[in-house]
């Protein structure tokens, strides 16, 4: 049988993985530079746990995994036999591998609220697994990489996430747009259209303007049972741009003055330092995520169409539905295969992202390959990444194979080398070669 492996899930290659590496050690050092600490999850969480905290479309693309053992001799037979697999689901499948890092993450507070100190400041990064249809830049398998902050209500806590976000980026070399707004915001947008009782329709619908738009948003709200004057209201709404304006349009919705005024709040916090990239209030950002409750913020990268490469929000309550009430959270994800994807179209690696070998020695004959695996020895103690040849093959073989190992330097070690005490160092891109001792060797390396 040909080997394969399901769709949306991807193999990586030493170059690939490379890459991805220097993008996780890039956003690891900025959230170590803002105080987060390191947590890790399991793969798979129980379904009880994951089911009804991302909304109708998060549920459906949740992977269930099977019971162990005979899981259908547990099965219900009357879903069975109708071939109901909402109904039979609960019967045969108890577990999921888990959709996103911050639901889990709730979990893992309240399990382990009497260990850990509040405000509890975390960054995770880990894979997690959507049954989506696989496209460009969206997979069934990903990682994330997320950032986040429980026990606190202050919105110094949005400010500083989105510096987060814009440190990363600049760091990467990526120029984004950082939109932000307010679930409140949008409760006070459905209270004015007098439609509060069609809240998650409504932004569930403005969720999807980029793919379906302004029409789109019409006809899905309208589906959803909204009235024809109310789509109106909404839609006239979304052409909004600024908070002033916006004020006087929600006069009448508490709510809606509440989302105003913790925009207003993160720009005190935020402005005090200029940012690297763009950030805008943006009235049609809604997230239809279930479980965020105020700011909600998305990054969106600019010269290149990929959707988002970030997101995240306030979510105050997420730990209630595990018995830990009134404990508010706020945190954001970076999308890092989306970043990579970017980043590979943009050109924004740089050369030694893929070189995890800085030089290869290469023997001539049997005595000068134990004198090259000596030279190896003491470059590999003073943490030079550094490889020899196995064998004292053919020269023309061995720089094939530092051609394919992309090594940016050669230490070649014949007879002549050895009654010297010195190894041929080429450099790989220039093609310069000079005689020289190990120790000149390893300072000039180092």
């Amino acid at each position: 049988m040909k080997p394969s492996i399901p769709k949306g899930m991807r193999d990586f290659g030493p170059e690939v993985v490379g890459k991805r590496n220097f993008i996780f050690d890039m956003i690891r050092n900025v959230f170590v530079k803002f105080g987060y600490q390191p947590i890790e999850t399991p793969t798979m969480e129980n379904l009880s746990t994951l089911t009804g905290k991302y909304g109708e479309e998060g549920d459906r693309l949740l992977f269930k995994v099977l019971n162990n053992g005979d899981y259908l001799k547990k099965a219900d037979e009357i879903a069975l036999n109708e071939r109901n697999s909402s109904k039979l689901i609960p019967s045969i499948s108890d577990k999921g591998l888990r959709y996103d890092l911050t639901v889990p993450f709730a979990r893992f507070v309240v399990m382990h609220q009497n260990d850990i100190t509040f405000p509890f400041k975390r960054y995770q990064i880990q894979p997690v697994w959507r049954a989506d249809r696989p496209q460009k830049g969206r997979y069934r398998e990903f990682y994330q990489c997320d950032v986040d902050v429980v026990g606190s209500n202050s919105l110094m806590y949005e400010a500083e996430l989105v510096q987060i976000y814009d440190e990363v980026f600049a760091n990467l070399g990526i120029d984004v747009l950082i939109k932000i707004n307010n679930r409140k915001v949008l409760a006070g947008m459905a209270e004015a259209a007098g439609i509060g009782d069609h809240f998650m329709d409504m932004t569930i619908s403005i969720d999807k303007l980029d793919k379906i738009g302004l029409e789109g948003v019409k006809s899905e709200m309208k589906k959803r049972g909204i009235s024809d004057e109310a789509i109106e209201k909404v839609i006239e709404m979304l052409g909004i741009t600024e908070l002033s304006t916006l004020k006087e349009r929600l006069k009448n919705s508490e709510t809606g003055l509440t989302g105003i005024e913790e925009l207003e709040a993160f720009h005190r916090y935020f402005d005090l330092k200029e940012a690297t990239n763009e950030v805008i209030f943006d009235i049609t950002l809604a997230r239809g995520l279930n479980y965020y409750t105020g700011c909600i913020i998305e990054v969106i990268a600019k010269n290149v169409k990929i959707g988002s490469v970030g997101g995240g929000g306030r979510y105050d309550d997420l730990t209630g539905v595990f018995g830990l009430k009134a404990v508010s959270g706020v945190g954001v994800s970076f999308g890092a295969d989306r970043i990579y994807d970017v980043m590979e179209e943009l050109d924004l690696f740089p050369a030694e992202a893929s070189q995890n070998l800085k030089i290869l020695f290469i023997a001539f004959d049997d005595d000068a390959h134990q004198f090259a695996f000596n030279c190896l020895n003491k470059v590999r103690e003073v943490g030079i990444n550094a490889e020899l040849y196995p064998e004292p093959a053919k020269i023309n073989k061995q720089m094939k194979y530092a051609n394919a190992r992309k090594s940016p330097f050669v230490a070649l070690i014949g007879s002549n080398e050895m009654e010297q005490g010195l190894v041929t160092l080429k450099n790989m891109n220039s093609g310069e070669q000079e005689s020289i001792n190990i120790t000149s060797l390893i300072e000039k390396l180092a």
